[in-house]
């Protein structure tokens, strides 16, 4: 997320209450999370296990809860709680705005996009030309629809990220203020849900479908024609390259990559990142054919297990 405005690093320390390490001027451009984020922006750390991975990250600010070396070029922020802070930006740069009207007011529609009954647009919303938007589609503030572009009903693009930390009482939420963004030539189906990133963008690229009841989550970037198939669950900062095939109720873990052209065949849990050009199945994951031939084995046992038997 990027301001509109760039900031100073003591702006930022007045706005979230904190000690900050640096030049009161520093420049602050931006907030992200440690997988996107960029020079000039926040990110924030908050567990031992993260601090080196945090100062030595494309950041140059580092939201931390504990008084440690600053890394030249860099500056800090101390907080004691990082995560509550975060939010607190988050929620000063992007508040949430109640929408006036079913469509809202900012929101820009491009020329022969139709938008059928009962949905609805939230602010600052971007569709581009020739689209149809189906009954009870609900599109959240700040997302951006390409060209030629159809979302079928009831689908939900720009939901919350599904982001908690535990607390001793419950969970707190990690406040989104990203965006979902559909290029030209998208096709979504019905009852759909797409969440938006926790900053920064959930991308479906040009070309890709999506069929009935798949869920996106936050941060996740789908590439150049990709077909999913119904019941897919696809967790949050995945990387699915051009061209990759998910077939009926896939599941995947968070923050892995499947490679350019891969086939994921049907019930498939994605455990880690997988190379491009093959095609996969099982729990954990492994190539089709390996697998298949697994299973294959398996189905004998009996037969091998009576025979010793009689033997």
């Amino acid at each position: 997320m990027r301001f509109h405005t760039p900031h100073t690093l003591k702006q930022i320390a007045t706005i979230i209450g904190c000690k900050s390490v640096g030049p009161d001027d520093f420049p602050v451009l931006g907030m992200n999370e440690i997988h996107v984020v960029k020079e000039g922006e926040i990110v924030f750390v908050d567990h031992p296990k993260y601090y080196d991975k945090a100062l030595r990250s494309k950041a140059t600010i580092v939201l931390i809860n504990k008084e440690v070396e600053c890394p030249e070029g860099k500056a800090l922020l101390l907080s004691e709680d990082p995560f509550r802070d975060f939010n607190v930006l988050t929620q000063f740069f992007k508040p949430f705005e109640k929408a006036a009207d079913s469509i809202a007011i900012s929101a820009k529609i491009g020329k022969n996009t139709v938008i059928q009954p009962n949905t609805f647009i939230g602010n600052n919303v971007v569709i581009g030309n020739d689209c149809i938007i189906h009954a009870n589609v609900s599109i959240y503030d700040n997302c951006v629809i390409g060209n030629n572009v159809i979302v079928h009903a009831g689908s939900v693009l720009g939901s919350d990220a599904f982001y908690y930390k535990k607390r001793p009482n419950g969970f707190d939420k990690l406040i989104s203020g990203g965006r979902v963004v559909l290029e030209d030539d998208v096709e979504i189906g019905a009852l759909c849900t797409i969440d938006k990133g926790v900053t920064g963008d959930t991308t479906v690229k040009k070309g890709t479908k999506l069929d009935n009841q798949v869920h996106v989550g936050h941060d996740t970037e789908i590439g150049e024609r990709c077909l999913i198939a119904s019941q897919t669950g696809i967790a949050g900062c995945v990387v699915i390259e051009d061209g990759v095939t998910l077939w009926g109720q896939v599941g995947t873990n968070s923050g892995i990559t499947i490679g350019k052209n891969a086939i994921i065949m049907g019930q498939t849990g994605v455990t880690k990142s997988v190379p491009g050009d093959k095609s996969y199945f099982g729990t954990p994951i492994q190539e089709s054919r390996e697998k298949l031939k697994q299973l294959a084995y398996i189905k004998k046992i009996p037969d091998i297990i009576k025979k010793l038997e009689e033997e």
